[in-house]
């Protein structure tokens, strides 16, 4: 079920207060292989996907094919699911 990027923003964010906050998690980045790079939480049914950054990469959540770049002050649209 697909759904508008504005519900995968709201679950988005929830999912990200739940990792630590989107200044936690922008300011901790994680190395490539460590087992907390990724936070994975069930939200109103959904899957959301919390994957803290890297030195090269920045922190990402996903929410049914829509992706958010995760910044200290919140979250940047960066693509939603193909058509």
């Amino acid at each position: 079920m697909a759904i508008d990027e504005a519900t995968a923003l709201r679950l988005a964010g929830q999912a990200v207060d739940q990792a630590g906050g989107s200044r936690y998690v922008y300011n901790s980045p994680r190395h490539p292989f460590a087992l907390d790079a990724v936070r994975a939480f069930e939200i109103e049914g959904y899957r959301v996907v919390v994957r803290f950054g890297e030195i090269s990469s920045p922190a990402i959540v996903e929410v049914e094919g829509w992706v958010f770049e995760i910044q200290e002050d919140g979250l940047v649209t960066l693509f939603g699911p193909p058509r």
